[in-house]
């Protein structure tokens, strides 16, 4: 096996090298794909697998997909997925997963992002469902003026009866810091950045995560199950190609059926022994409100050994309601393991490493009672962390400040966007545009980001701050949610608040918009600009589930909210 020293490991030199590496190393690893009532629909080795994803490469070989072109992938989890993305990485093309219609709001709406991403990025190739054609072609039609490049777009229908043309193929050798394929961001306002990922970066991610689950138990993780979409890092990175790389078994759950059947997710986790199985906040917020009593009867939670929670705020309400649910499964609460990552440093950053379980310590700087904020662990193997002011100096523990983040898993930069790259990485230090602070032991605290900064009244507030007292006023615990933004105001700039809701009732609403404004006014002495209400499901995220502020502080100025009276 050929390798080289990558931070504190051997790796492989590329992810085409890993997986060939994978098959042979662990010929009886598989995943599994679980189907929409929980059952292990289709299984795939290892060796299975490589087969297939080579003939993927062949199919997208003859329709003339070549090294360093972009392919856009548009599928919802499935081996066809699976194929198309690692096909195209085979061949040296640059694959990029995105979500498909349906996955987050309106299925126009998505499509219509995934032509504009296509363009921004020059993509040679829009593969997704016959659905997803149609629509395009329909705005296609529809557009007054012709776009500066035109996609292909294939039917996955087609692509899969396309003869695979190997013949001749050899794959290309590729560098460890060539770019392996583009992530796209989840927090951008408008269009998101194109993230290179390099076949160093993703490797030393895949097993520095793999160490850092494994550091307090002295054993390796066991087994993976994921519902996470495969166009997430999470999913992708943490789950899928993690499991490739380390050799772990892995169960794969449609997202839409744990979304509809959130005890799907935790019937999988059932079955197995010492597992790793990560998710969002909102995710064990669901299980919490959503799961019967008489499923949990059935659960026997004692083999989920890792229980990550990421990809957003981590809130200790959830986190304690969720361990009290399901103590009678077996769960236990050291299991559950907070961490923090993001697309610019490949996935993850920090974890969870104390095996205690969550813990908090007091937000600094703030007089009186101070919300606690969840530790996110210490920074994974190789990583190093920095937190600083506004003139970059380093700050001392306990002291807000930004987030900066040094590893071998940092991104190339962003895809044609030499500025934004240059704003972001300096001197090998990624500035992740988070706010937070360390403690004594070097443990991460995130306390928001610097962009959101509202400035109100001379006081600097973080808009989850607003939002957070909001839930717990009307005790949404996290799944009923709220956004945060700031307005101009003749007075200057003001604060509003968006809650969703599940009830239209006016004397509830004129109750809760009551409890909410007295919190807030005892709580941080602020008054509100407006506080408006609509209906579940309104505020628009990202693809992990991050309220996306900026858009919704547009649809807010464009009267577009559907607000309840």
């Amino acid at each position: 096996m050929t390798t080289y020293r990558l931070g504190s490991f051997d790796a492989p030199g590329s992810i085409g090298s890993a997986i060939e590496q994978a098959a042979s190393r662990f010929p009886k690893t598989a995943i599994t794909m679980i189907d929409n009532r929980g059952r292990m629909a289709s299984r795939r080795t290892t060796p299975e697998l490589l087969e297939s994803l080579k003939a993927g490469a062949g199919r997208l070989r003859a329709l003339g997909v070549r090294p360093g072109q972009r392919c856009l992938v548009c599928l919802p989890t499935s081996w066809e997925f699976l194929e198309t993305w690692f096909g195209a990485l085979l061949l040296g093309a640059h694959p990029v997963a995105i979500a498909p219609p349906g996955a987050l709001g309106s299925p126009r709406a998505q499509v219509t992002k995934a032509l504009r991403v296509a363009e921004k990025i020059e993509a040679h190739l829009l593969v997704g469902s016959k659905m997803l054609l149609d629509e395009a072609e329909a705005i296609r039609d529809a557009q007054s003026e012709t776009p500066s490049h035109s996609v292909r777009l294939i039917d996955i229908e087609q692509l899969s009866r396309t003869s695979s043309d190997l013949d001749g193929c050899t794959f290309p050798e590729r560098e460890p810091r060539d770019t392996a394929f583009l992530q796209l961001t989840s927090g951008s306002t408008g269009l998101p950045r194109a993230v290179e990922i390099t076949h160093e970066g993703a490797i030393h991610n895949a097993i520095a995560i793999e160490a850092g689950m494994s550091a307090p138990h002295g054993q390796p993780i066991g087994h993976v199950v994921s519902w996470l979409p495969l166009y997430h890092d999470m999913g992708l990175i943490g789950c899928v190609f993690s499991s490739f790389i380390n050799g772990i078994d892995l169960d794969l759950i449609n997202p839409r059926s744990f979304l509809a059947r959130p005890w799907v997710w935790l019937e999988a986790v059932s079955r197995r022994e010492r597992v790793f199985s990560p998710a969002p906040n909102f995710a064990y917020q669901l299980c919490v409100e959503r799961v019967p009593q008489e499923r949990l009867e059935q659960l026997d939670l004692s083999g989920w050994r890792d229980a990550t929670s990421g990809s957003e705020m981590v809130r200790l309400e959830t986190v304690e309601a969720f361990c009290e649910r399901f103590a009678s499964c077996g769960f236990r609460a050291e299991s559950l393991r907070p961490s923090y990552g993001l697309a610019e440093a490949t996935l993850g950053v920090s974890l969870d490493s104390s095996a205690r379980g969550a813990h908090t310590l007091p937000l600094p700087g703030v007089e009186g009672p101070a919300p606690e904020i969840v530790s996110t662990g210490s920074p994974l193997p190789d990583n190093e962390l920095r937190i600083v002011g506004e003139d970059g100096a380093e700050l001392p523990s306990t002291t807000v400040g930004k987030v900066l983040v040094r590893s071998p898993s940092l991104m190339k930069g962003y895809f044609r966007e030499p500025e934004a790259t240059a704003e972001t990485i300096r001197d090998g230090w990624l500035d992740t545009g988070d706010l937070g602070f360390l403690d004594s032991a070097g443990e991460l605290y995130l306390t928001g980001r610097t962009k959101e900064i509202l400035i109100l009244n001379g006081q600097n507030l973080m808009p989850h701050e607003l939002e957070w007292h909001a839930e717990e006023e009307i005790g949404g615990g996290g799944s009923l949610r709220c956004g945060a933004f700031s307005i101009d105001a003749p007075h200057g700039e003001q604060a509003v608040l968006v809650v969703e809701t599940t009830t239209r009732d006016s004397d509830e609403l004129d109750d809760a918009r009551h409890r909410i404004r007295t919190r807030l006014g005892r709580a941080i002495s602020l008054p509100l600009e407006e506080l408006v209400f609509v209906k579940r499901g309104s505020i628009p995220r990202t693809s992990s589930g991050k309220i996306m502020r900026a858009a919704l502080r547009q649809h807010y100025l464009s009267d577009d909210l559907d607000v309840l009276e």
